[in-house]
């Protein structure tokens, strides 16, 4: 058993960041290896959060329906229900990277406008 999702954020967050592990990239694609279609496999070649927060509402979607279809006396009922609750939890942490993201951004929109605030620039030259 594994869980797809996370080992394909995993990839996705990696090309994002530009994190350079060969070892988490190497055994992220061992696990994903022949499950790359679909939404895993769009997010595990995401480029860009706003792709990868795309795909992985795909994954859940298909994750939730997994185990709507599962019988809860089949034996991996409980570890699919787990493994929605940590990808779940995964897609708030993934929220909150962005949203810490665009706060530099806007940190950095208003470090700019104060410099030219206190240093006004001289129109005459």
């Amino acid at each position: 058993m594994t869980c797809h999702e996370l080992e394909a954020l995993t990839l996705g967050l990696m090309t994002v960041l530009g994190t350079e592990d060969a070892h988490a990239r190497e055994h992220a694609e061992q696990e994903l290896e022949g499950h790359m279609d679909g939404p895993i496999g769009a997010l595990a070649t995401a480029e860009s959060l706003a792709e990868i927060r795309r795909h992985l509402d795909a994954a859940l979607v298909d994750l939730e329906e997994e185990v709507a279809r599962t019988d809860a006396d089949d034996p991996e009922y409980d570890y699919l229900r787990g493994r929605l609750v940590a990808v779940r939890d995964a897609e708030r942490a993934l929220e909150r990277l962005t949203t810490q993201g665009e706060s530099v951004l806007a940190g950095l929109g208003d470090a700019h406008d104060l410099l030219h605030e206190t240093f006004p620039a001289d129109d005459d030259e």
